[in-house]
Order: structure tokens, then C-alpha cells, then sequence
């Protein structure tokens, strides 16, 4: 954070512009602790890690230590944590780190460390520097090793101010990375962008494999700050968007506001990006912020019972804290087994739902059942079997909200380690759904797409029997949110909601935006599903469901392996209608 102990305000206002470079793949590797995978940040586990949470300034108030669990009980699944290495302020102990990294276990947050006192550097005198900040965390290893599951090293926090030469963010993070990995110490590596965090220079944005390439551990990733050279969507969605392209590394918003020093930051669309490209982000900051920057105080005074506007916004907000935080999977969170698809054979679920006026409520119900399914997944060492990702170039993956291992990178286990495995067991499953919403106003529905699935069985007898079901429904509204649409909510006029297995607005809320958006007209949405079994000393069965959505709708032949055009995502995956979807342009470019 460019705080009031360290503000230089004479930053420039400069459009990023994404460019589209060869991607360069980094090998994901088998250790303790996270670790990355392309632009994915996995768990001990091995399951995908989005950062949610906040920055919390521990070297200036290391007497509150009880907002570790305040954060926590906000929804928040990560903390930044400020320390200083002596250069600036009181050096924080290893026994004290050791307290930090202890209550974040205990509340159930991933740590991120970081070392404030190299904030600036080049530009700003008497402040630390990058080599010295990636000595205090080989002197205070003893905190650090062992919690490689936990803690996240944030070598330096913004340490390169403006104007500087590129080889300097550049050269003294290599070396910042080489002397922490000759001590030993694996953990997944964090580097801040240049220019006090918000590189609108793009030095990190078009260097940052250069960096990450001096990692033996191939475990390093990028942050970017972002406060008032963000002040739209385009200039964050090229960033982002670019960045992920140009590199296959992962990329956080470690820092950003609302506002900062009375300049706009459009906060909003840093959420809704970060939310729609699958990154981390981490708002500054809980509370003690100085006079300069009162305004990204989340809370008045420490106080978890008294949220600022800010505070409101990140924690409670569309695209905010406890909307979309999981809990990482080492603490229980998130979800370490899989059932999604591989690149031979894949099933995916649609779901539709039902809206309703004045009292009225309506519900559908189907059941399947198969016999003699086989399904390939991989055995990844000693580990249960995980699904196969669709692409098979991949490594590790996040799809159906489950992680998956790319089939060519499952086949690079030694032999006898793991492998390819194929599961033929019979199987048999049932679902019902139901919606039902009683309201004098508006109501919203889902649609999706889905791709049709097939098993064969055999049996005796010569019985025959066969079952459907279906649901629709049609109508409901949609908002118009500053460019995306989000269904218009049924049971609340104002704010922002979930039903439907998804997010709302309000009509009041969404018509009182500013701009040209507003409730815009109704969908459509409807599925069916039908098996049926015939046999004659021996015979076939099958059973195919689809649905079609208005809107993009589509599927796309991924692969071999079917999946539904996101409606709402412009590139990569997305998570619609909760399945994982591909966008349009994604799924051209193959």
C-alpha cells in the first residue's frame, strides 16, 4: 500500500493495453505446499486457490491481533499481513511471525507475508530494498518452514517506485528468488509490480517470465496493485487478461480500494473481473489507514461491528468476500475429490429453474440409473483418482468445481507410480430439483447448456420400461450491471441476493445504477431428460439429457469433450449455471 508513510502521488494515468504473446508453459511440481499450475494457484491438495480477503497492517499495530479472527469470521480466506524487516520500522520477530502464521491456522486463513520497509525503493530515500527484504525471511525461516501449506512470501510489498529502469525490478527479485530458495525454503513465492504496485509502465506485465524463470521450484506468482490508474473496466480487463495470456502464471489484485486520496478506483470491476478470470484479490486494508487514506478503512477503528462504506462494499458487495470465497481445501474447504470429466468420456449437468408469481410454485423431479459406466481418470501417485481435464495438454485444472489432471502430464508419473486408471463399476443416481417463490414483482431464471452422455448395459429377461421427465420455464428478468447481466432477484426488490443456485439484484438497485443499464427482458430456459432400457436375453440401454438456453447457448467441441458457450464470459472458462462453460473465443482458438 502507498500509504501516508510512503505516498508518492505523482503517478501517471496510463491505459494498459493487452497484447496477445506465445504463452510459456511452467511445469507444476509435486511438493508440500502450494504450488503453481499455468495461471492456477493449487493447494497442498492440489486443488485451484482463489484469494479472498483483505490486507491487514500488522507492523504498525501489532496490538490487534485479534482482527486475524475478525477477518475470518468476514468470510475472508486469506490475509496479506505487513511486516517490517527493521529498515523502516520495528522489526517483527520470528517468534511473533510464528504467532501471526498460528492465528491464521487457527482461524482457518491462508498467510500472506510480506515485508513493507522496500516499498517505494529507487524513488523514495532511506527506504529497504529487495535484497535486504529476502534476507529477513531467510533469517526468520524458523517461523516459515514447515507451514508451506499455509503461508504465502510476498518478498517485498511495491518495492520499485517510478522511473525506474527496468532491470531493477527485474535483476533484484531473480536474485531475491535464488537466495530464498538456496536456504531451503519451497514456499509458493508473491512479487508486487513496479511503479508503487500499479505498473502503468507494464515492466511486470511484460516481464514477469523473465522472473518467474529464476525459480528452481517453478512456484512463483505476480501481483498487481490497483488504486487510481484503474479507473475502468477495459484498463483492468486488458491487465488482467493480457498478463495471463502473455505468461501462464498466476496473477492476484494485492492491493486495491475505492477510492484513494480522493481519486476514483472503479473497485466494482476489479471484483467482477478478478471474479470472471478466476484471480485472487486482497483489499486494502482492515483498518488504521492514516488521514491521507481514510477511506480504505474497512472498518472504523479495528472495529468488525462497524463497517465503512468500503468495508461494505468488499465484504458484502456483488462479486464481494462472502459471495465468493471458498475455504482452502487444507482447512476443509473447496472440494479435494472430483467427478468431472476427462478428455475420453465427459457428463455435464444442467439445471433449470422455475419462477413464479403472486403464490404459486412449481418443482420437477428425474432419476437415471446405469450399469457397467467406466469412466478413465488419473492416480496421481499415492492420491485418490482425480478426473481428467479436458484439455490434455494441461496440468493441473479446476473444471465442474472440482480439480482434474491433464492427461498427458498424468502419463509423467514413473512407472508404477500412477497412471491412467479406468473405474467400471455400476452406478446409479436419482436427482430431484425444486424452486418455488411466491412475489408481486419479478422473478429470475437460469438456463444452461449440457452435452449428452451415454452408457450401455446388458441384462435377462425380456422386460422393457422407459421414464421421462422435463421442466421449463419461462420469463423472468434480467439486469443490465454496467455491461453484465445478472437475473433480476424474485424475493428482493433492493440489493444484491442468491436463489436459483445463483446471484441477483434487486429491480430497485439495478434500475437506480448510473449509465445506460436497467432491467432488460425476460429468458427462457428449458430440459428434458429421457431413458430407456429394452432387452432380450441381452440388450443396450442409453440415456441423454441436453437443454438449450437463449443467449449465447452453443456448445463447444473441446478436445473431443462437450461443453456449453459461456453466455456471460468474453475468454477462457468461466462457471455459468453452475457448470463450467468455455467461451466463444476460447473455443475457436484451437
Amino acid at each position: 500500500m502507498t500509504t501516508n508513510f510512503l505516498k508518492n502521488c505523482s503517478l501517471q494515468l496510463v491505459k494498459v493495453g493487452a497484447t496477445v504473446a506465445t504463452a510459456m508453459a511452467i511445469a507444476s511440481n509435486a511438493w508440500a505446499g502450494f504450488s503453481v499450475s499455468g495461471t492456477q494457484l493449487l493447494d497442498a491438495n492440489g486443488n485451484n486457490f482463489v484469494m479472498r480477503g483483505v490486507n491487514h497492517a500488522h507492523a504498525w499495530y501489532t496490538g490487534e491481533t485479534g482482527s486475524i479472527a475478525d477477518i475470518a469470521n468476514a468470510g475472508a480466506n486469506t490475509v496479506r499481513v505487513v511486516l517490517s524487516n527493521g529498515d523502516q520500522w520495528t522489526r517483527n520477530s520470528q517468534s511473533d511471525v510464528a504467532n501471526i502464521v498460528s492465528l491464521c491456522k487457527q482461524n482457518q486463513l491462508i498467510c500472506v507475508l510480506e515485508v513493507h520497509d522496500a516499498t517505494g525503493g529507487g524513488e523514495e530515500s532511506g527506504v529497504g530494498t529487495i535484497a535486504s527484504a529476502a534476507q529477513y525471511w531467510v533469517d526468520i525461516a524458523g517461523a516459515l518452514t514447515g507451514e508451506e501449506d499455509y503461508v504465502i512470501i510476498n518478498i517485498a510489498n511495491e518495492p520499485v517506485g517510478n522511473n525506474q529502469a527496468d532491470s531493477m525490478w527485474i535483476n533484484d527479485h531473480r536474485s531475491a528468488i535464488q537466495t530464498l530458495r538456496s536456504a531451503g525454503l519451497t514456499h509458493t513465492l508473491m512479487i508486487d509490480a513496479p511503479n508503487w504496485g500499479q505498473d502503468w509502465d507494464n515492466v511486470m506485465y511484460n516481464n514477469a517470465s523473465d522472473v518467474a524463470a529464476a525459480d528452481s521450484q517453478n512456484n512463483t506468482m505476480f501481483s498487481v496493485h490497483m488504486y487510481e490508474v484503474y479507473q475502468d473496466r477495459s484498463t483492468i480487463e486488458n491487465y488482467v487478461s493480457g498478463f495471463l495470456s502473455n505468461h501462464n502464471l498466476p496473477l492476484i489484485v494485492g492491493e486495491f480500494g475505492a477510492d484513494h486520496q480522493g481519486s476514483f478506483v472503479d473497485a466494482d470491476s476489479i471484483m467482477a473481473v478478478a471474479q470472471e478470470y478466476g484471480i485472487g484479490y486482497l483489499g486494502w486494508s482492515w483498518s488504521g489507514n492514516g488521514d491521507c487514506c481514510i477511506d480504505l478503512d474497512m472498518t472504523n477503528s479495528f472495529n468488525a461491528g462497524s463497517l465503512t462504506t468500503w468495508g461494505d462494499r468488499i465484504i458484502n458487495g456483488a462479486n464481494g468476500i462472502k459471495q465468493t470465497a471458498q475455504r482452502a481445501s487444507v482447512y476443509g474447504g473447496g472440494s479435494s475429490s472430483s467427478s468431472s470429466s476427462s478428455s475420453s468420456s465427459s457428463s455435464s449437468s444442467s439445471s433449470s429453474s422455475s419462477s413464479s408469481s403472486s403464490s404459486s410454485s412449481s418443482s420437477s423431479s428425474s432419476s437415471s440409473s446405469s450399469t457397467g459406466q467406466c469412466t478413465e481418470m488419473c492416480k496421481w501417485y499415492q492420491d485418490d483418482p482425480r478426473a481428467l481435464c479436458s484439455d490434455p495438454d494441461t496440468g493441473f485444472g479446476w473444471e465442474n468445481n472440482a480439480s482434474c489432471i491433464g492427461r498427458n502430464y498424468c502419463e509423467t508419473q514413473g512407472a508404477g507410480e500412477g497412471g491412467i486408471v479406468s473405474d467400471c463399476a455400476s452406478s446409479s443416481s436419482s436427482v430431484s430439483s425444486s424452486s418455488s417463490s411466491s412475489s408481486s414483482s419479478s422473478s429470475s431464471s437460469s438456463s444452461s447448456s449440457s452435452v449428452s452422455s451415454s452408457s450401455s448395459s446388458s441384462s435377462s429377461s425380456s422386460s422393457s420400461s422407459s421414464s421421462s421427465s422435463s421442466s421449463s420455464s419461462t420469463g423472468g428478468q434480467q439486469c443490465d450491471w454496467y455491461g453484465t447481466l445478472h437475473p433480476v432477484c424474485n424475493n428482493q426488490s433492493s440489493g444484491w441476493g442468491y436463489e436459483n443456485n445463483e446471484s441477483c439484484i434487486g429491480a430497485t438497485t439495478c434500475e437506480g445504477q448510473d449509465g445506460n443499464g436497467g432491467i432488460v427482458g425476460g429468458s427462457s430456459s428449458s430440459s428434458s431428460s429421457s431413458s430407456s432400457s429394452s432387452s432380450s436375453s441381452s440388450s443396450s440401454s442409453s440415456s441423454s439429457s441436453s437443454s438449450s438456453s437463449t443467449g449465447n447457448g452453443g456448445v463447444c467441441d473441446w478436445y473431443g469433450s462437450s461443453y456449453p458457450i459461456c453466455a456471460d464470459t468474453s475468454s477462457g472458462w468461466g462457471y455459468e449455471n453452475n457448470e463450467s462453460c468455455v467461451s466463444q473465443s476460447t473455443c475457436s482458438s484451437q
